[in-house]
């Protein structure tokens, strides 16, 4: 069997094209057109990664989102930060292995990381429960996120979950308050914030650590008011009708810079950062750079006041009642109640 990493169905040419490789280089000593052929289906293979990663559809783009090989939370931690100490629980519950939180530098810049993990392993995903938080992660994010500001440190926020913990013991624990207590808080911390959709951006589950002064996602994350499995669920009854679903929210990075709902995208290495971690680490270290370099800077009255804006004017409503007889007054339409 071949130890080449795992693929996604839609890679399968990019997958047979590995395996040709792999037979050839495995020849102890090839001939000189052995080389050759070498050579010319790597550029076949740079080429046909190219061309199928510059059409993916949504579907495919949540595909890659969840690409079990697709660089986490602990591995940016492990190749972006020169140190990290872990901070663990919320003096209430317990201590939520789906959110990570600690102190770190980046380049001597002293930072408070905050990120869902999904988990490696099938032991370590059960743990994690498979990146869905509790209540008790929110609150122990939510309470280092205010020892930072305490201590003046910028927060850097990972996101990569399909949603926060659906459970019944979550939701009697305050799953709902706890998120919307901490968009309310994160959105008058005073300290600069940068939020990052790496993978999944699901629901409230991302928004409870997605309020920030510059909000980015890697080139092949999405973010989402719910998953898409979600829903074809509540629309269709069913899941099959996911990838429909997909196509229907307008959730990839190609759709959401122009609904301002994120301000940067991340370039992704050729055929998604699961094919390189290093490199995706890298870019990821250049962007936090420039963007601490240019908040910590700026007057924190001034970086609240702008982040609260920026929150403030997303989407497009009409408010008003339509003009109809009197007596007829009718709620308004979905056309006029809509975002655009």
């Amino acid at each position: 069997m071949s130890n080449l990493p795992p693929g996604l169905a839609f890679e399968q040419p990019i997958l047979d094209m590995d395996q040709r490789i792999a037979e050839l280089e495995a020849i102890a000593s090839p001939p000189a057109e052995t080389a050759d052929q070498l050579r010319q289906l790597r550029r076949e293979r740079t080429e046909l990664i190219r061309s199928i990663y510059s059409q993916l559809d949504p579907w495919q783009v949540v595909q890659v989102a969840r690409h079990p090989n697709r660089p986490q939370t602990t591995d940016y931690l492990e190749l972006v930060f020169d140190e990290f100490l872990e901070l663990h629980g919320d003096r209430c519950f317990g201590d939520d292995r789906a959110m990570r939180t600690g102190f770190a530098k980046v380049d001597g810049q002293k930072v408070l990381v905050v990120g869902h993990q999904k988990g490696k392993t099938l032991k370590e995903r059960n743990a994690c429960y498979f990146g869905c938080a509790h209540p008790e992660g929110y609150r122990k994010a939510l309470r280092k996120m205010h020892l930072a500001a305490k201590y003046r440190l910028p927060v850097i926020c990972f996101i990569d979950t399909p949603g926060a913990y659906p459970g019944i013991g979550a939701e009697e624990r305050g799953q709902a308050h706890v998120i919307a207590e901490s968009m309310f808080e994160m959105s008058r911390l005073r300290t600069p914030i940068i939020c990052v959709v790496i993978g999944e951006g699901g629901s409230g589950g991302a928004l409870g650590i997605g309020v920030g002064d510059r909000v980015a996602m890697l080139e092949n994350a999405y973010y989402s008011v719910i998953s898409p499995e979600g829903c074809a669920g509540i629309l269709w009854k069913s899941h099959e009708f996911a990838p429909l679903a997909a196509r229907a929210l307008r959730f990839t990075s190609k759709d959401l810079p122009s609904f301002k709902v994120v301000d940067e995208v991340i370039e992704e290495p050729l055929g998604g950062a699961h094919r390189d971690v290093r490199q995706m680490a890298n870019r990821m270290k250049n962007f936090l750079l420039r963007t601490l370099r240019e908040f910590t800077s700026k007057p924190l009255d001034d970086l609240v006041a702008a982040r609260y804006d920026k929150f403030r004017r997303m989407g497009m409503y009409f408010e008003g009642v339509a003009s109809v007889p009197e007596g007829q007054l009718r709620p308004a339409t979905a056309r006029e109640m809509v975002h655009s």
